[in-house]
């Protein structure tokens, strides 16, 4: 027998084939079978109480791999399951032993062939223990039946290597044994496929036939397919069902194949190990059944340490390297990918045998790379490169650049040729390991990692300019800045950021030593400069510049001058920090800015990554002082946001002095879906330190009982100068409205308050008492989904008839029987009623309850405003209201009738509105069943001299060609009238 079936996972598959009776007869029956075979005797009572995967343990370790099948091949017997050592036995002698052998030997070879894995010299082919457990865990053996997991990492985190691991680990039969078959599949090879089956593909480079297929299709439960390098197919998943293949026989499109495959129409009793960069599409999760995602991290900061020590040789020089690298956050993340680890490591190792000071080096990502690729190119010893040299880097970076305008990352000979590079440039390329060989293909070409194929991209445009390259689809300098600060291109992550470090005066002098001073860095300098300019000149490529993007680009440039008045361009910035990493070039860039207006930023949370009980570090703090810092050094900042965040107290205090600081001249503040500390009141004392402040939006932000009544109390003091404030979903509960009452009582500065999305129930009723007190100044008021109680409706009127200041109520969302509403309508008919906005979106109004609104819509001469989108209301409520509209006495302007089940019957009514109600500009009808024949009746309407409508709340893109024509058209012969997708 193969040793590679003896594992306790192989032996642990069958023993869970057995029924419960089965399964305890097999035990009573091991003591005697032992005995039969002279074999020692096992602790009786541990192979009593334990289960199937703790017995194949047991017997493997007891009896050894090759006795522990003897034993278990005798009680098969037994208990008569001869199919289970049938199945056994034929697996051991037949197909799958082949099959593993062919394994074992396929993977020895693209392990030495791949010279990836030949680049960092201490890694072997045998998984490591931290794989092996974290392998282990992703298809552990308690986990029963079919499984889909998608591996997610980074490129260059070793994916493909653990992979290859894996398979040879599983052909010698240490892991995953429960798998009779695994089968890896490389997408970059099935990219190059057309036509195939599945059975096909299981058997295309170690059957001369099909005939293993019977074999492997009678466990289906016990096959495992490995999808490696998924992104590099593009593929979205989105086949109908019906052009999916369930027969693997069956010769189908690669991608119909793949795609059946993966979402289980194919032999959906097998488990998938879907290897994927995390830019994948993530739609594609939906497709997959119930998929676990993985995430496969890279070194941590002790395997960082051990890798340099053993690159360096010398232990002191590597630990004083890893110390330089280690206060370079980027290059220290960078470093997790084991390639990118090896990369910075030979770099400051050739740059320390050259005598050069290392700290300089490791100041800027940009330093680092192109020191390490210029030094690829200059030979050992040498102070300068040859021509040939120099000739060859030049079509490096000619192949940089045409790929990364092409998406192309794996190249052929006729690509390297169609840059410059002859055959026999590749031995020198592949031995300077700038670039290296696929395994899969003989002729295949990468670089060893993206990042090095985008500093020679970069390198390109000093060297050459994009007119003199023999692809057209590389584009200008201008062109490739846009696109990279637009984020159209994702795959593109230094690239511009390159090019910005390279055009440095340092960088300038390195360039000038290899190439000589044939370079254009003064034209890139120029051309970045022209470039910012032209965005800034145009609103459009302004509101599309990812300021963080830029952020990164001007903090390569080490160049305070030029990243001053960059920065100093911008007036509105919105930031999205998505990461520690992201601080560093932000504090950077803001630090150097005095001309913003306004601010918008959100840190996802990246200071909660530090953990509750965590401090952060002292740098991450500066960074984020230098980040608050624009609140007291840009005298124009008016408005400033910031969302989505965890902030600690530390982080927390540091906003909060600076919003307090007397130079903050801030008037517009909003702090949404943030956290807030148990150092709040800190926050609040900004109300009573900024008399500038008249907006503020806490929106999102949960707040304690605590954070309320301080909130209240700041309010309350007479320096307090807030007009606006918003409370939408801040978790209120009824009991919060004591303090608002007091608010409204008292502060006669305050004119909006937007409670909606929270809780009130019978608070509304504390709400009601401010609201009629005679100092009650209050404007607008919003408390949409507030949960009012019923018993709460009847002192709505009350407070609409008292309060003169009110002008605008917005109670949508909340359930308004029909006797509430005619109690509100008859308050808003009564000559007191200065109300002129009143919103009831999906409020349950029906039909009947429109009466009472025609009614308010002829008697109140100060409605203006009046919505009641999502409401049944229906064509007969519709029409109560036409009725009323066409009065003189009305005076309604906007009117929002949006999702309220209106067909195109009611169109006539409303086309004589159109006609006839001179003040209607304003009018919704999104989401409602009109046809052609309604939109028809309505453009004519439009059409009628008489018609005074400005603004029709329309999508176009419900309605077939024939009508979206109409309507365009119907746009075009009116200026005064806008058709909005609303």
């Amino acid at each position: 027998m193969a040793t590679s079936f003896f594992s306790e996972f192989g032996l642990m598959w069958y023993l869970g084939e057995l029924r419960r009776n089965e399964f305890r007869k097999f035990k009573e029956l091991l003591k005697e079978t032992s005995v039969q075979l002279g074999l020692q005797q096992m602790p009786w009572a541990d192979v009593k109480k334990g289960t199937r995967e703790h017995l194949a343990n047991l017997l493997a370790k007891h009896y050894g791999e090759e006795q522990a099948w003897d034993v278990t091949f005798l009680i098969f017997q037994k208990i008569n399951r001869k199919d289970l050592c049938e199945k056994a036995k034929k697996e051991i002698t037949g197909h799958a032993k082949t099959y593993r052998a062919h394994v074992e030997e396929k993977f020895t070879k693209m392990w030495f062939t791949d010279s990836v894995t030949r680049i960092y010299d201490h890694c072997e082919k045998t998984l490591t223990p931290k794989e092996c457990e974290y392998l282990k865990y992703l298809f552990a053996p308690l986990k029963t039946g079919k499984q889909t997991v998608v591996l997610k990492g980074f490129q260059g985190v070793g994916k493909t290597t653990v992979l290859m691991k894996l398979m040879l680990s599983w052909a010698e039969g240490t892991i995953y044994q429960k798998f009779s078959y695994i089968f890896y599949f490389c997408c970059r090879e099935l990219k190059q496929m057309t036509v195939t089956s599945l059975a096909a593909l299981i058997c295309r480079d170690w059957s001369d036939s099909l005939s293993p297929i019977a074999e492997i299709a009678s466990d289906p439960e016990r096959l495992l397919f490995i999808i490696d390098g998924f992104e590099e197919l593009g593929y979205d998943l989105k086949e109908p069902d019906t052009d999916l293949c369930s027969n693997w026989m069956e010769q189908r499109p690669i991608r119909v194949i793949l795609s059946s495959l993966l979402t289980k129409k194919m032999l959906p009793e097998s488990s998938l190990l879907i290897a994927a960069a995390p830019r994948y599409p993530q739609s594609i999760e939906d497709r997959l059944e119930s998929p676990e995602i993985r995430i496969l991290k890279g070194f941590c900061e002790r395997e960082k340490k051990l890798y340099f020590c053993h690159l360096f040789q010398d232990k002191n020089r590597g630990i004083k390297a890893f110390s330089l690298v280690r206060e370079n956050e980027q290059l220290f993340s960078m470093c997790e990918m084991p390639i990118l680890c090896w990369t910075v490591g030979t770099c400051l190792k050739q740059e320390l045998e050259k005598g050069h000071d290392i700290a300089v080096t490791c100041q800027r990502t940009t330093s680092l790379y192109s020191s390490f690729v210029l030094n690829l190119f200059t030979p050992k010893g040498a102070s300068h490169p040859d021509r040939q040299s120099q000739v060859r880097l030049m079509g490096l970076c000619s192949l940089a650049a045409e790929g990364m305008w092409t998406n192309t990352f794996v190249f052929g000979k006729e690509d390297l040729r169609r840059n410059g590079l002859v055959d026999s440039d590749i031995p020198a390329l592949l031995d300077a390991k700038a670039l290296h060989r696929h395994w899969d293909a003989e002729n295949s070409y990468s670089f060893i990692h993206l990042c090095i194929q985008e500093i020679c991209a970069a390198l390109f445009y000093l060297v050459k300019s994009h007119t003199d390259h023999p692809n057209p689809a590389v584009a200008s300098m201008e062109t490739l800045v846009s696109t990279f600060l637009r984020k159209v291109n994702i795959r593109w992550v230094f690239v511009v950021c390159f090019l910005f470090g390279l055009s440095s005066e340092k960088e300038q002098q390195k360039l000038e030593a290899f190439f000589g001073s044939h370079l254009r860095q003064q034209e890139v300098q120029q051309t970045l400069q022209q470039h910012l300019q032209s965005i800034i000149e145009s609103e459009y490529l302004q509101g599309h510049v990812d300021f963080l993007s830029l952020c990164y680009c001007l903090f390569e440039t080490e160049n305070e001058t030029f990243v001053k008045w960059a920065v100093n361009l911008f007036q509105d910035v919105h930031l999205f920090i998505r990461d520690k990493l992201d601080l560093r070039p932000v504090a950077y860039c803001l630090k150097h800015c005095s001309a913003l207006e306004r601010l918008c930023f959100s840190t996802q949370n990246v200071f909660a990554q530090e953990g509750a009980d965590t401090p952060i570090s002292s740098d991450h703090l500066a960074c984020w002082y230098h980040i608050c810092s624009v609140l007291t050094t840009n005298k124009n900042l008016t408005e400033f946001r910031v969302n989505h965040s965890n902030l600690q107290e530390s982080t927390f205090g540091t906003l909060s002095s600076q919003l307090r600081h007397p130079w903050c001249r801030l008037q517009k503040l909003q702090i949404n879906d943030v956290t807030l500390s148990g150092s709040s009141w800190l926050f609040f004392e900004v109300l009573t330190h900024s008399p500038d402040l008249k907006y503020l939006d806490l929106s999102g932000t949960s707040l304690s009982r605590d954070d309320v009544m301080l909130l209240c109390q700041a309010l309350h003091n007479p320096v307090c100068n807030i007009q606006k404030l918003l409370l939408s979903n801040c978790g209120l509960l009824p009991e919060d409205c004591e303090g608002f009452r007091g608010v409204l009582q008292e502060n006669t500065k305050l004119r909006v308050l937007n409670l909606s999305c929270n809780y009130l129930d019978r608070g509304m009723l504390l709400l009601c008492e401010g609201l009629c007190h005679p100092t009650c100044a209050m404007h607008a008021l919003v408390l949409a989904c507030c949960y009012i109680s019923e018993d709460c409706w009847g002192l709505l009127p009350e407070f609409l008839l008292h309060n003169k200041a009110l002008i605008h109520l917005d109670i949508s969302t909340n359930v308004l029987k029909n006797e509430n509403l005619s109690l509100l309508c008859e308050a808003l008919t009564q000559p007191g009623c200065f109300l002129a906005s009143l919103c009831l979106v999906n409020c349950f109004i029906t039909t009947e309850g429109c009466r009472d609104l025609a009614l308010v819509l002829t008697r109140n001469p100060n409605l203006r405003n009046l919505q009641l989108g999502h409401n049944d209301i229906g064509d007969d409520g519709v029409r109560l209201l036409c009725i009323a509209l066409i009065q003189s006495t009305c005076h309604l302007q906007m009117l929002g009738l949006g999702m309220c089940s209106l067909t195109s019957a009611c169109c006539k009514d409303l086309a004589s509105v159109l006609i006839n109600c001179r003040t209607l500009r304003k009018l919704t009808l999104s989401g409602n069943a009109l046809d052609h024949k309604g939109v028809l009746v309505l453009c004519q309407a439009l059409r009628h001299p008489q018609c005074r409508l400005q603004w029709l709340g329309l999508r176009k893109a419900d309605f077939d060609e024939e009508t979206q024509k109409l309507l365009t058209d119907e746009e075009q012969r009116n200026p005064s009238l806008e058709i909005i997708n609303e």
